[in-house]
């Protein structure tokens, strides 16, 4: 199977090293060409010069970028992949996008003779360098049973769900539910220093039970320690939580936890926080304290 991946970002890097792993045919491209030298020396695979040439023999491209804006681009763009690849193929959207983005790209692949599926991700930078993300798609039964060799390389579960934009809209409810918790965690964290605990302590003690979560394994004690130097950033959890305050708005669903937490968000990001991991809420909640001192 002829395999093409877009994007070697903080995601996409590892991803594409697990096609390679797998024996895929592969090829790869990126629009840094830096990040894209330093896969090729690492996987022993040489990056595409171009686009068009990365794209040109593959029956399935998956990309992985930013943001709507680059997404269009890219697919549907001068040059871009659904004017480069064969007609047949199958274009894998792991990108966080909006619902209305996803729905747009599948009706221009459409007119190209290409099938689309959004697959957005979800298990941070540690799942995909281990190989045991989470995707949600959206899109044809049939051509999703196409693509789930591609999906095993770098996932543990996987499941379409519904027509085109359904996986996205999974993970809006995911980044939903991530939100509130984060938010939660930082301010137990908060309350529990304040009231003087020993919360190492607690966390082993709570972790045991009903408070247990990905979140409190993973980031509680790195929160506790003010480490926030890696993970998924506060910038991405806005763009994505943006998305989502976007389709409630539409579908006149209130989400008023979502709608402070990324307010909260903001306030991380005017401490120059941006590009910090998202359990840096808690500095958010310590500067409030500070001012009120």
């Amino acid at each position: 199977m002829k395999v093409c991946f877009i994007g070697l970002g903080t995601m996409g890097y590892p991803m594409a090293g697990h096609l390679q792993q797998k024996g895929f045919d592969l090829s790869v491209y990126n629009r840094s060409k830096d990040k894209a030298q330093q896969w090729s020396t690492q996987y022993q695979i040489a990056a595409s010069a171009t686009l068009a040439k990365a794209v040109a023999e593959a029956e399935i491209v998956a990309v992985c970028l930013g943001a709507d804006a680059d997404v269009r681009e890219v697919l549907a763009g001068e040059g871009g992949v659904f004017s480069a690849m064969p007609r047949g193929g199958v274009v894998i959207d792991h990108s966080t996008t909006s619902a209305a983005l996803a729905r747009e790209m599948a009706a221009c692949a459409q007119e190209r003779g290409i099938s689309f599926i959004d697959a957005p991700v979800s298990g941070g930078e540690a799942g995909a360098i281990n190989g045991r993300l989470t995707v949600m798609a959206g899109g044809d039964e049939t051509v999703f049973a196409r693509i789930e060799p591609v999906l095993a390389a770098y996932a543990t579960r996987y499941q379409c769900l519904g027509p085109v934009g359904s996986g996205q809209l999974a993970k809006m409810v995911n980044q939903i539910c991530i939100a509130g918790l984060v938010q939660g965690l930082a301010e137990g964290m908060h309350f529990g220093a304040a009231a003087g605990l020993n919360m190492n302590a607690v966390l082993d003690v709570i972790g045991a039970g009903a408070a247990q979560s990905w979140q409190m394994d993973n980031r509680a004690k790195t929160m506790l320690a003010g480490e926030f130097d890696f993970g998924f950033a506060v910038d991405w959890m806005r763009k994505d939580l943006g998305y989502v305050l976007d389709e409630a708005r539409q579908r006149k669903v209130s989400l008023p936890v979502t709608a402070l937490v990324d307010q909260f968000y903001g306030q991380v990001q005017n401490l120059d926080g941006g590009q910090l991991d998202t359990s840096s809420l808690l500095l958010a909640l310590q500067q409030g304290a500070e001012s009120r001192r």
